[in-house]
């Protein structure tokens, strides 16, 4: 089967320098081997109809799109990586997030990270993120972040770095639950020999986070708050709310009266302790944020501050996910733990400081660059593959508004084989686990796996043409 297959040149998951098969992977490449890529190629096609059954859709909201809903692209060939490994990687997630818990604790506090000028005070107000009006909030257990995606990509020398951290309202979960599932169904013979950590008891865990966030009741009633049908990410809010066995609601659903949210049923008002919320901060309350929101619930943070409802996670977390803030993560670790980042983030240069612009618009061509606030993909140059016209276009927006930009190498992410126009090909991955954070910290057991199945590609957002793999969590630890 891999008879064809040729890695790039940086590293390759499955495969040595030298084209060897990694000494862990044999058994896996065994299995693949004895179906052949024939059925491979069948199975992944029965696959795609199973994903579609199940609703496993996301909604492209573009205008190119016009709403039409697809199924996030599965590859069959599953993502290996060892105990050993993943145990430092969980060490380096739970550090990374108990730092910025603690500078987001700080920054709508006593705000001494800014007063000792480890984080330019600038920085943070500019963010679009930054929400002064959670100055003071006390979040239940102290805890912002509860649920939280960290992207995590491996470099050409297989070296783990931190791409970007998710902490409003992080994604793809179900899609994550969803691949295992068929993977058992269509592949079993894949899993033949060997012990794959499981995933199925996330929802639990997640249910059991959101409970621990209302500690004035031994019964708290958890809602998932949802923008609606409409939303891009729909499928996977009723999948979590039906997991959970927890309500989902629309912000019509709510009122608050009393410093209490409340749930209208049709037993009548029904209080509310938990919010699980899918929506953007500016849309929670029309009373202290955006004013022409309708997605929210009038009175929502008063009952917040009231300390009579929990949401997660809380509002004003998306001044950390800045990819500017970013850049301050490593001495946030430093400041706040008095130790050094298990995991490094890639390196990364602010366009708003001149020296950095200096460089960054002397290297454009070399460089990935970044708009702060975007997400999926969209606001990125990727240099070595972008046209004289679009890094002079970039350089133009960068000398116009540096705040809005970061750039970083262009990193030579690890490959993984993968399903291309029937064939294998190696293909950049990331990964993006999940954290929560309740009375304590639980890290899923892997995590969604993104891949960019455009050949030659470095984005792996699904709106940009990218896919999803399973990801094992194996005894041995690959080589």
């Amino acid at each position: 089967m891999f008879s064809e297959y040729k890695p790039n040149q940086g590293y390759d998951e499955y495969f040595t320098s030298t084209d060897q098969p990694r000494a862990t992977l044999r058994p896996l490449l065994s299995s693949l081997g004895q179906m052949g890529l024939d059925q491979l190629n069948r199975n992944h096609e029965a696959a795609g109809m199973l994903l579609k059954r199940l609703g496993a859709t996301f909604r492209l909201n573009d205008s190119g799109s016009k709403g039409v809903e697809r199924i996030l692209p599965f590859d069959p060939l599953p993502r290996l990586i060892g105990a050993q490994d993943w145990e430092r990687l969980e060490q380096g997630l739970i550090q990374r997030l108990e730092a910025i818990d603690r500078f987001l604790a700080d920054v709508y506090g006593d705000q001494k990270i800014l007063a000792d000028g480890v984080v330019a005070r600038a920085d943070v107000e500019s963010s679009q993120g930054w929400r002064p009006q959670m100055q003071g909030f006390q979040p239940p257990l102290g805890r912002w972040c509860h649920i939280s995606g960290l992207d995590l990509v491996r470099d050409g020398d297989g070296t783990w770095r931190v791409l970007e951290d998710n902490l409003r309202c992080p994604s793809g979960v179900a899609y994550f639950l969803e691949n295992r599932r068929v993977m058992k169904r269509m592949f079993p013979s894949l899993f033949a020999g060997r012990t794959v950590q499981p995933i199925d008891d996330y929802p639990s865990h997640l249910l059991q986070t959101l409970r621990e966030l209302a500690p004035w009741t031994d019964t708290p009633k958890v809602v998932l708050l949802t923008p609606g049908v409409f939303n891009s990410a729909y499928f996977e809010h009723s999948y979590l709310a039906q997991q959970m066995g927890i309500q989902l609601v629309e912000g019509r659903d709510l009122v608050c009266e009393g410093d209490r949210v409340w749930m209208r049923s049709t037993a009548g008002l029904e209080a509310v302790d938990v919010i699980y919320r899918r929506i953007d901060d500016d849309f929670l309350d029309p009373a202290v944020f955006r004013s022409d929101s309708l997605l929210g619930v009038r009175g929502l943070m008063g009952a917040y501050g009231a300390g009579r409802v929990a949401i997660a996670n809380a509002p004003g977390t998306g001044v950390a996910d800045d990819k500017l803030i970013y850049a301050y993560v490593g001495k946030m670790i430093r400041y706040y733990l008095d130790e050094e980042p298990i995991i490094e983030n890639v390196p990364t240069y602010i366009c708003s400081r001149p020296d950095d612009q200096a460089y960054v618009l002397e290297h454009l061509g070399e460089l990935v660059v970044k708009a702060v606030a975007e997400a999926g993909g969209y606001g990125m140059l990727i240099g070595p593959h972008a046209s004289q016209e679009q890094i002079a276009e970039f350089a133009i927006k960068i000398q116009a508004d540096p705040r809005n930009y970061i750039a970083q190498p262009t990193l030579e992410l690890s490959t993984v084989p993968s399903l291309s126009e029937g064939e294998l090909y190696p293909c950049h991955v990331d990964l993006r686990p999940y954290v929560l954070r309740g009375k304590e910290a639980w890290v899923s057991p892997g995590g969604l796996t993104r891949v960019a199945l455009r050949r030659g590609s470095l984005v792996v957002n699904s709106s940009q043409g990218g896919g999803c793999k399973d990801t094992w969590i194996v005894d041995e630890a690959p080589c």
